[in-house]
């Protein structure tokens, strides 16, 4: 299993293929995508900076764009409560999770499901951010940015359609440091309680056991923890998603 600062590298370089504004140095990495959704532009981790400090230079970068802090194990200790003291609100406690992809158990898709690699960003976009909150005006933003994403690693985009063409569900497998990180992992209101979701995950990490990587790593919701525990994932770590 790679090593919990492998997995927040990987989570960082992900991120960091959307930025289109000063990424800043490793002390204070932010990234900005400029789609109007909080968690596509942020502030990565504070190492050695104090949190007055780092706030400060923090909404220079980010102005304009709503935002998120993520305070994880790679961030200074303390940094949490002392972007609160300042201010901040936090929004969500989210368990990292790994899990060795050997050890996974065969997630078959539910019946009518068909999922597949796919380009189509007209269609993929749309549906992850119906479901991960971006809104309509947004997305035209968003297909542009997956359009121009670049970071140190390889996205492949996975699409479940039943059997009359609509998507159901959808995947993002980042592999990157050697090891495959999943984003947008979601299901259609209309399609839920059927295993999508499972069957979606289950499908990045045969893709990722096809290419030769041992490791899977996602930051889950807590709704979402449950279900990635039966899957096999453990948490290693914890995010404190903070905002101002």
């Amino acid at each position: 299993m790679e090593s919990l600062d492998t997995v927040l590298a990987a989570h960082r370089a992900y991120l960091l293929g959307w930025n289109i504004g000063a990424a800043g140095g490793p002390d204070l990495p932010t990234y900005r995508s400029e789609v109007p959704h909080a968690t596509l532009n942020g502030v990565l981790r504070v190492a050695g900076r104090t949190p007055p400090d780092a706030l400060f230079e923090a909404r220079q970068r980010l102005r304009g764009v709503p935002r998120v802090w993520w305070v994880g194990p790679d961030s200074d200790a303390g940094t949490a409560d002392g972007l609160v003291a300042l201010g901040a609100s936090e929004v969500a406690r989210l368990p990292i999770m790994t899990m060795a992809i050997g050890k996974a158990a065969d997630v078959p898709a539910p019946p009518g499901l068909h999922i597949a690699e796919t380009a189509d960003l007209a269609s993929f976009v749309p549906a992850y951010a119906r479901v991960s909150g971006i809104p309509a005006e947004g997305v035209a933003a968003t297909i542009e940015r997956e359009k121009a994403f670049t970071g140190d690693g390889t996205v492949v985009r996975l699409v479940g359609r039943v059997d009359d063409g609509r998507v159901a569900g959808t995947a993002v497998a980042w592999l990157s440091h050697g090891l495959v990180t999943l984003y947008f992992v979601g299901t259609q209101p209309e399609q839920r309680r059927r295993g999508i979701g499972a069957a979606m995950t289950g499908a990045a990490l045969n893709l990722a056991r096809e290419r030769g990587v041992r490791t899977a790593a996602l930051t889950s919701s807590p709704v979402g923890e449950p279900v990635y525990r039966r899957l096999g994932f453990q948490p290693v770590g914890e995010f404190r998603v903070l905002t101002f």
